[in-house]
């Protein structure tokens, strides 16, 4: 099993677009890689100091 992390900015307002970009991302790792077999997907959100969510991180898991 392997893992690959992808990680996205979140600005106000423009989150449907950065969600697709990862999606792209994510999409084109695994057509590039010839991904066979996807374990899981995860997403957790990053955040500033005051708790407001900055980032997001995708990990995925693969053989």
């Amino acid at each position: 099993m392997k893992a690959k992390t992808f990680a996205s900015p979140l600005k106000i307002f423009h989150a449907r677009k950065e969600l697709e970009e990862l999606d792209r991302m994510v999409n084109k790792f695994i057509e590039a890689n010839k991904v066979r077999k996807v374990i899981s997907v995860s997403d957790t959100c990053t955040t500033d100091d005051s708790g407001a969510t900055i980032g997001l991180i995708r990990v995925l898991a693969y053989e």
